[in-house]
């Protein structure tokens, strides 16, 4: 069974779809002071896949301990959890003393609640590998890249992909070797969470169009502060892809009237944006890698 959630209902369905799958839903209800009132649908299987996205992942995260902790009473024996976007990857060092690492502290909470932690993209800085941040017995990291590159690979014009910091290379570089495309990153300063300064890569951009890539765009400041920089270099078209659009503080507006022609995503996380579908490769994982009794991972 893929048990999905009313906020992840589309995309969860359409795994369930390509696998033929059942699907059943969390009845999710919150109390005036914040509590969550989840009701389960009918479990008779030994294996259930729970799908969430975990954007503005607070109250998830204690309903996939709810709804975790009363599948196992209920003798589910194994569980795999299915979030296309994984949240508290970005905060991975303390830069002051005191400061909580939440990425070990997130991942070590999801891996005690489920066999098999599969996402897609995610915010691996300082480490690079999943089970570092995910120590489950079986942790997926999958890549949207090829999805993007297929979603780009028509365009005539032939853009110029841009990271637009050191952080998102390993992103546009995926791509663009599977399209085809050329490919720069720029240097990010960061001044705070919403103050950023951008240096654009040492490359021809007079006349270009562009496509700046990124795995993460919250409030949008990197991309405003890039798009302004290329604007000034003269670059002829600007558009951005983002594998989660968390598009928070009306970033999207703000991208738009900064001079973003298109803004496409895919639908780790539902938005107007979605322009690439994460079914298929979610799909494909679950069919054939889940089973590592068979086929250690």
């Amino acid at each position: 069974m893929i048990l999905g959630f009313p906020d992840s209902r589309r995309q969860a369905m359409a795994v369930a779809d390509v696998l033929s799958a059942r699907y059943g839903e969390v009845g999710v209800h919150r109390f005036p002071d914040g509590e969550s009132k989840l009701t389960l649908p009918e479990i008779k299987d030994e294996h259930i896949v729970v799908f969430r996205s975990l954007s503005n992942p607070n109250d998830k995260l204690v309903e996939l301990l709810l709804v975790s902790r009363t599948l196992r009473n209920q003798g589910v024996r194994r569980l795999s959890l299915v979030a296309p976007y994984l949240c508290y990857m970005r905060q991975d060092f303390a830069f002051r003393p005191g400061e909580i690492v939440s990425q070990k502290v997130i991942g070590k909470f999801l891996a005690e609640l489920f066999e098999d932690v599969v996402t897609v993209d995610p915010h691996l800085h300082r480490i690079s590998r999943l089970e570092e941040a995910v120590p489950a017995k079986n942790p997926i990291a999958l890549s949207a890249a090829p999805l993007f590159a297929r979603y780009l690979e028509d365009r005539p014009d032939k853009p110029l992909l841009i990271g637009p910091d050191t952080e998102s290379e390993q992103w546009v570089s995926a791509i663009a070797d599977a399209c085809g495309f050329p490919f720069a990153v720029a240097f990010k300063q960061r001044l705070g969470d919403r103050a950023v300064s951008i240096k654009t890569p040492d490359v021809h951009l007079r006349g270009q169009s562009v496509v700046l890539i990124d795995d993460v765009v919250s409030t949008g400041t990197t991309m405003i502060d890039a798009v302004a920089k290329l604007r000034v270099q003269g670059v002829k078209r600007i558009d951005v892809l983002v594998t989660h659009p968390l598009f928070v503080e009306d970033a999207v507006a703000k991208l738009r009237r900064s001079g973003v022609s298109e803004i496409g995503s895919s639908d780790s996380i539902p938005h107007a944006t979605n322009v690439v579908y994460l079914a298929p490769i979610l799909a494909e994982t679950l069919r054939n890698a889940l089973d590592y009794n068979r086929n250690p991972r």
